[in-house]
């Protein structure tokens, strides 16, 4: 016992010594800043924003849209300091939010109603006993949300206001993340080390002058540990967490750099990260035409507008990437929509007078991005509101915030998402009912959780077991051929223990209907295989092989080739624990096989919309002749 507690007790001292040696790389030097306002729009610079306002009827209306919401906000009392469970997030969140577009209304207007609002708000959080650094998102959100307001509205604050603010930042900000038993997520390759190292560089910067030893520690900490994030990307962009998690992590990952570059004229390097810069893309195949995400892992449904992808447009000088964003600014209803994202403002910082009447079509209608958890992402069309469009995925559950969704996929036709994933269900619903939710282990609770295994899933499941939590499923090749392109996926390792083969293969064929092939091989033991797909719609078996599936008057046809004899099915989505959130809507439809001993066996499913059931007139081909 005592050699464990000697060995526990060095550790964390080579930790401690690491993370000190990590604040001493010195990046910046004896650099100077610029005076206050200096975060992300130096003073002088909303004009810019005005000509790009002035120019553009869609940038007018979201600007008239943020001043619309401060007006709003006027009549309403401050955040309080209200925690739910552990987490003070929601109240973090909505400060930044509030101080983000209140600031911004004051720097474009100079309207002192903006101004006494926000120093409101300001000292309201100032005055919370602490920002709850227990679960340190709240206290990077929180910190983001002072230093915006605090450097925006400093030359209209009081002395009395600033002296109060700019403490608040260092003793309930910054100063805790400097203590071990909050830091953790300075190791972390995950969104945690990205919010909580943006949050705390805005607080150094915000309060340089005053504390320009501390500042300089935070700063060249942050370039230094969100290189461990930085590193997921590689080597194509694809975001391991997703679609709901990119919008989180990668969103402060640039509000980081924008606000590194616009301080010191440099970013240290950090978009040379492979994989960073091209992670735009993932982000714009990720959104299909019915406006839906590829909602794998802890993903909302909702496609949401994304302002980081503005700075990648203008980085890139590509506004191509911003084909889906337009969406959310050009239609009336989607821009109220979205004055419930904090980064808001951010997005009309980083427009750099692109024309959002005039984009460019994206080039490509296939993207693929290996990595932990690789995609491929096909349409038929981008502007074709009726397209096909299919997201397919590898990885495994054992990576952050992953589910057991291997080989899982989502399709599209005619405005209809037909295969659907749950994604996420709310985490204090759970949390709140001691549902150990972040326990990875193949054993843990979490899997118990009905939208979180792969029964549930568009996947497989061998003998009525969860996938392999140690296991991992990479994509083996992809074509991008406009007749026939796919993505096959090898599974075996989520299936180790039953399968001796295990390779997945999924494909748009002639622009017209989908195909799922599953080529399989059992070990020494004969196996139960389970195939289901996730859907939203009506489901009509008409035959042991074939199913039809209605929503908004739209059709498709299932219909299962191989193997010949089989017959369909459909099971209820009731959740079967008090914890587990209701599933309204939806069924899954699929087959059981039975697969004797040391057996080859296809499965091979295809996926019609009723406009090309005439189309297929072919049996589907083995993997290993699919193009490449």
């Amino acid at each position: 016992m005592r050699l464990v507690r000697l060995f526990l007790t060095i550790s964390v001292t080579l930790l401690s010594l690491h993370e000190v040696a990590q604040a001493q790389v010195d990046h910046i030097g004896s650099a100077t800043v610029p005076d206050h306002p200096r975060i992300l729009l130096l003073k002088g610079e909303e004009e810019a924003i005005k000509r790009t306002t002035g120019a553009d009827a869609h940038w007018a209306a979201l600007h008239t849209a943020i001043l619309g919401e401060c007006d709003r906000l006027i009549g309403m009392a401050p955040v309080e300091r209200i925690q739910i469970g552990r987490r003070l997030l929601d109240k973090s969140r909505e400060a930044l939010r509030r101080l983000f577009y209140l600031s911004y209304a004051w720097r474009m207007t100079h309207n002192d109603k903006y101004l006494q609002r926000g120093e409101k708000e300001l000292l309201a959080i100032s005055a919370f006993s602490d920002w709850n650094p227990s679960h340190f998102l709240d206290v990077a959100e929180m910190t983001m949300a002072a230093s915006i307001g605090y450097d925006w509205l400093y030359d209209g604050l009081s002395e009395q206001s600033r002296s109060a603010i700019k403490t608040a930042i260092l003793q309930k900000g910054i100063e805790p993340s400097l203590d071990s038993k909050n830091n953790g997520w300075l190791r972390n390759t995950n969104n945690w080390n990205q919010v909580c190292n943006a949050g705390m560089t805005y607080g150094a910067i915000a309060i340089y002058e005053d504390q320009p030893e501390v500042a300089k520690q935070v700063i060249n900490r942050a370039i230094e540990t969100v290189t461990l994030p930085m590193g997921e990307y590689k080597p194509d962009g694809a975001y391991p967490e997703g679609y709901s998690y990119w919008g989180y992590g990668t969103s402060f990952n640039v509000m980081l750099i924008s606000a590194l570059d616009k301080l010191f004229g440099q970013d240290f390097g950090l978009t040379k990260q492979p994989g960073f810069l091209t992670t735009a893309a993932y982000m714009e195949n990720m959104t299909g035409p019915s406006g839906k995400a590829f909602n794998y892992s802890d993903s909302g449904l909702s496609g949401e507008l994304q302002p980081a992808m503005f700075w990648f447009a203008a980085k890139l000088k590509d506004p191509a990437l911003l084909w889906t964003e337009r969406r959310y600014l050009t239609d009336a209803s989607e821009t109220q929509k979205q004055l419930r994202d904090r980064l808001l403002p951010a997005a009309l910082l980083w427009s750099n007078g692109v024309n959002l009447a005039s984009l460019p079509e994206p080039k490509s209608t296939y993207w693929t991005g290996a990595g932990k958890n690789p995609v491929a992402l096909m349409r038929t069309s981008w502007s074709d509101p009726l397209a096909i469009y299919v997201g397919v995925k590898g990885g495994g559950p054992s990576i952050s915030h992953a589910h057991m969704d291997a080989g899982s996929f989502v399709m599209e036709a005619d405005g209809v998402r037909w295969a659907m994933d749950f994604g996420m269900q709310d985490y204090e619903s759970l949390e709140s009912k001691k549902v150990d939710l972040w326990n990875m282990r193949q054993d843990s609770q979490r899997w118990q959780v009905f939208r979180y295994n792969n029964f549930v899933h568009n996947t497989l499941t061998v003998n009525n077991q969860l996938q392999q939590v140690a296991g991992r499923a990479p994509i083996t090749s992809t074509s991008n051929t406009p007749s026939f392109m796919q993505a096959t996926t090898d599974l075996v390792g989520l299936y180790n223990e039953s399968l001796g083969k295990a390779n997945r293969g999924v494909a748009i064929v002639n622009k017209a209907y989908v195909v799922v092939r599953d080529e399989l091989e059992t070990l020494n033991q004969p196996a139960t295989v389970r195939w289901t797909m996730l859907t939203p719609t009506s489901v009509k078996l008409v035959g042991n092989n074939q199913a039809e599936l209605t929503k908004d008057g739209k059709k498709l046809i299932l219909k299962v080739q191989e193997p010949a004899t089989v017959s369909l099915r459909t099971w209820p989505t009731d959740p079967p624990h008090d914890y587990d959130a209701p599933n309204p809507g939806t069924t899954l439809v699929g087959f059981e096989v039975q697969v004797p001993a040391s057996t080859k066996a296809s499965l091979s499913v295809l996926l019609i919309p009723e406009k090309s059931a005439k189309a297929v007139s072919q049996q589907v081909q083995p993997l290993q002749q699919w193009p490449h």
